[in-house]
């Protein structure tokens, strides 16, 4: 095991009717910018839910952030903070209004040009607007953790930021509030939070039995309910578990002391900012061929993978670790989530201009060992067609 600073202050306020728990957890005297996404939030209930919890707070609202948010609706947001004068933000939604909320509040405060937040990765982050968040979608973990990932559409730019600035002081999770999401998303979400965990897990063995087991379980979790997240949407033991282990893929524990990958997310982002295809969407075309493509590399944490998530015990190393590969890509088409890039009329023609666009942002040396170069991933997309 590596040596590891783990650090994650956010407060966990789990269970259904806890949105009411707002009226403690906000300072009294805040000026509150509320974001969300679509209309979803309002029709639900949930917004209303929300401002009422906030009591007599001057409260405002700042709709719009799309899936994959764009650096150009959130400065519309920075915006409305400067002018208002706002000092506390919460976000209504899933990762991307999270994400987008951790841009606004690290931005708001920002000296300079906002857009190198994300050029620099977020090493320039100095301070933030502290913020909370109400999550309605389970999948990224963003609402305990301190990482976003921001797209710049008139550049097809899609990039991520760290800091420790942007935890969220506390984040709300209802699984009720997860019923109504459409299937679709819901699939999407296990799929995001299956391949978080992989991301951490299948590098390559680093004498660390704690993190192998929380992860192992954490996908074995998601094995077992991925499927009735889907059949049964208001089973809340079932959306209550999805929820949890969609937070705990992310919140920076099974990750501490152990190489990661994060080569599939990269690819994956080139994918989303020049064909608009959902994150999860691209995680499950470019995870199997990544796997196949890096087998000789991976094969050890594969076969483990394999024996100790699927259950898999006869054949050879190489049998045992392509099986796993199988059973993964399997998963996810059962949840809905295709796994070719033809699947979503994408073809030979689209690929250089996927490998131009990942060297533009440098991502030219990815992966553990950093041995994952645009060659490698041109290899993964043509295997992935």
């Amino acid at each position: 095991m590596n040596s590891f600073d783990f650090y994650n202050p956010t407060h966990i306020a789990f269970g259904e009717g806890k949105i009411a728990d707002l009226d403690k957890l906000v300072p009294a005297e805040a000026r509150v910018l509320v974001l969300f996404g679509g209309e979803s939030a309002r029709r639900t209930g949930t917004l209303d839910e929300v401002t009422t919890a906030l009591g007599e707070r001057q409260v405002t609202l700042f709709g719009g952030i799309e899936p994959n948010p764009s650096f150009e609706t959130l400065m519309e947001a920075v915006a409305q903070v400067r002018e208002q004068r706002v000092d506390y933000l919460l976000a209504v939604g899933g990762g991307s209004v999270i994400d987008g909320t951790k841009f606004v509040a690290a931005a708001s405060v920002f000296e300079g040009d906002e857009w190198e937040i994300l050029t620099q990765g977020g090493r320039n982050i100095e301070r933030a607007l502290p913020f909370g968040s109400v999550l309605t979608l389970p999948a990224t973990g963003s609402e305990m953790n301190k990482g976003a990932v921001v797209t710049r559409k008139s550049l097809k730019a899609k990039l991520p930021f760290h800091s420790n600035h942007v935890f969220p002081a506390f984040s709300i999770l209802d699984p009720t509030k997860t019923y109504t999401l459409p299937l679709r998303q819901v699939g999407n979400g296990v799929v995001d939070a299956f391949v978080h965990v992989v991301e951490q897990y299948l590098t390559y063995p680093a004498q660390a039995p704690v993190q192998d087991r929380f992860a192992e379980g954490l996908l074995q979790t998601l094995v077992e309910i991925g499927p009735q997240t889907l059949a049964e949407p208001e089973n809340y033991q079932v959306r209550a578990s999805m929820m949890w282990t969609a937070t705990l893929a992310l919140n920076g524990l099974i990750g501490s002391g152990v190489p990661q990958d994060w080569a599939t997310h990269m690819l994956g982002h080139e994918l989303t900012a020049l064909h608009n295809l959902d994150h999860a969407q691209t995680l499950a075309i470019v995870l199997p061929a990544m796997l196949r493509e890096r087998k000789a590399a991976k094969l050890d944490k594969l076969v483990q993978y394999g024996e100790r998530v699927w259950n898999i015990r006869d054949g050879s190393a190489e049998d045992k670790a392509e099986a796993a590969i199988a059973k993964t890509e399997a998963f996810f088409e059962s949840l809905g989530v295709k796994t070719r890039l033809s699947d979503y009329d994408l073809g030979e023609q689209h690929i250089e201009p996927l490998i131009a666009s990942l060297e533009s942002h440098g991502m030219v040396k990815l992966g553990e060992h950093g041995d994952v170069t645009p060659e490698v991933c041109r290899r993964v997309l043509q295997a992935s067609l």
